[in-house]
């Protein structure tokens, strides 16, 4: 789900040579099949796989002009038996978050945010089982290594998921999307979105699901056999694929090319 914004702080690009804080570090139990969330305005997320048991999370503020103090983080629990752990990085004293949003509030009294650059980059670690959801607005978002449920959102940047579970939903509007899933034993429908980028996802070759591929400004592209009933319409596809069942799948963009393949 991409993160909805009331009144977004304008957060500038960090080129080389920028300043940085000491890291902000949180290290804890998130049981398997329970979720860890971040969320960010201006800034990458990585995630990759843990060796312990621990999820640990890293955030580095970075900036030339602006003040590291006017970002703040955030953590919180919730879900069931509050087993669930978000962790946000808030630009002002107005802004908040919570598991299922991110809202940045601007007014006279935050003027000098206007021209604050300072970004975080997060580095998060997960162990199998651990249900992964990060957003940001602006920046990259690359998950290599989860297990388990995914879902990833940006607004600029690209969007890269690899995951041995699933399932997955990634939602862009300026940038790329990119997903390789491994066995999906799930059935839970999922959406692969951008506006302007191209969407690329690929499953193992022992996998089902009701596809509907859609560009409006593009091309569609699968290796996947297919019985196609009807007129071929080259910006919209729906069918089946692979073995029978599965989840609903809807993989699209305005501007870019659209491509379902396998292994």
């Amino acid at each position: 789900m991409l993160l909805r914004v009331l009144a977004c702080v304008t957060a500038l690009a960090v080129t080389a040579g920028a300043q940085q804080t000491e890291p902000f570090n949180w290290s804890g139990r998130v049981p398997a099949g329970r979720w860890i969330r971040i969320r960010n305005l201006s800034g990458s997320i990585t995630v990759g796989a843990a060796t312990g048991d621990n999820v640990e999370v890293t955030a580095t503020k970075r900036w030339r002009r602006g003040d590291p103090n006017s970002v703040r983080f955030e953590t919180k629990k919730f879900g069931p038996g509050s087993e669930s752990v978000l962790i946000c990085a808030l630009w002002g004293e107005r802004s908040s978050c919570d598991e299922h949003s991110y809202q940045s509030h601007s007014d006279d009294n935050d003027r000098g945010m206007r021209n604050n650059d300072v970004s975080v980059e997060f580095r998060v670690l997960v162990p199998r089982g651990v249900k992964v959801g990060v957003n940001t607005i602006n920046g990259t978002v690359t998950v290599d290594g989860a297990t388990s449920e995914v879902s990833a959102g940006t607004i600029n940047g690209d969007i890269d998921v690899t995951t041995s579970g699933g399932p997955v939903n990634a939602n862009n509007i300026n940038g790329d999307v990119r997903a390789r899933l491994g066995k999906v034993e799930s059935d839970a429908p999922m959406e692969f979105k951008t506006i302007t980028g191209n969407v690329s996802v690929e499953f193992g070759n022992d996998f089902g699901a009701d596809v509907n591929l859609h560009t409006l400004n593009g091309s569609l592209n699968t290796n996947f056999e297919m019985t196609i009933s009807g007129r071929l319409d080259a910006k919209r596809l729906r069918t089946h694929i692979g073995k029978p069942g599965g989840p609903r799948i809807q993989i699209s963009t305005i501007n870019g090319n659209v491509e379902l393949k396998h292994r």
